[in-house]
């Protein structure tokens, strides 16, 4: 393989995380509608889906194992393959907290009167990832940085938003009597809990984007640690 031919598979490499980029991001704008509307067809979209997002994992697994067979590479070209390694796990991860959103929305029982907008902070959490991917594609130092500054707030947001639940359970009486009915509300406490849980996560793993293109740009490992 000549110079020209692996740097045009680096090139494609790097198209290719953006695809899975977008096929995760899709995913998750899905999985945060079928909680916001309670749309079952899309949630079960989702949840099926994350087989695709899983075998595109393994092949550019795969492509990153022979980039680095085919050719040593130099060290930026070291770091573009390790971070798009990084990367793509992290787009697999968040496919996967997609996929619980979606079963979470399908596991809805009864509406929760709690005062937390879960989807605005997915909203946000879906923002902080497709700058992540902007970042990795325009290779923009500074956009790292802002996305790990952001991510405070969303930690800041979840914290209060399950501190908000806790508070709205103790003074909330269970629509009905007896113990299905306190259990069913238990049952959509936790859920809710869980949705923040996993919302944050996202946020988390997009800022774990940031931090890996940071390192590819600039071999700048702040943000890793």
């Amino acid at each position: 393989m000549t110079r020209e031919q692996y740097q045009q598979s680096l090139e494609t490499l790097r198209e290719n995380v953006l695809d899975m980029g977008e096929l995760v991001t899709d995913r998750l704008d899905s999985a945060l509608s079928s909680l916001a509307t309670g749309d079952e067809t899309l949630a079960r979209t989702v949840i099926e889906g994350d087989e695709e997002i899983n075998d595109t994992y393994l092949a550019l697994e795969q492509q990153c194992v022979e980039l680095l067979a085919l050719q040593q590479p130099v060290a930026s070209d070291l770091r573009l393959i390790s971070a798009s390694f990084k990367i793509i796990t992290d787009l697999e991860r968040i496919g996967d907290l997609a996929t619980n959103l979606g079963e979470y929305a399908l596991a809805v029982r009864q509406d929760w009167p709690s005062r937390v907008a879960v989807d605005d902070i997915g909203r946000d959490a879906l923002s902080l990832l497709d700058r992540s991917l902007d970042a990795y594609a325009t290779q923009s130092a500074d956009a790292c940085q802002e996305i790990a500054t952001d991510d405070d707030r969303i930690d800041a947001l979840c914290q209060r938003a399950n501190e908000t639940v806790v508070r709205d359970l103790i003074t909330h009486e269970a629509d009905g009597d007896g113990p299905w009915a306190v259990e069913e509300l238990l049952d959509e406490v936790s859920r809710v809990l869980l949705t923040i849980r996993d919302i944050e996560r996202i946020a988390d793993h997009a800022v774990n984007i940031a931090a890996r293109t940071l390192y590819m740009i600039e071999n700048d490992p702040r943000l890793i640690y």
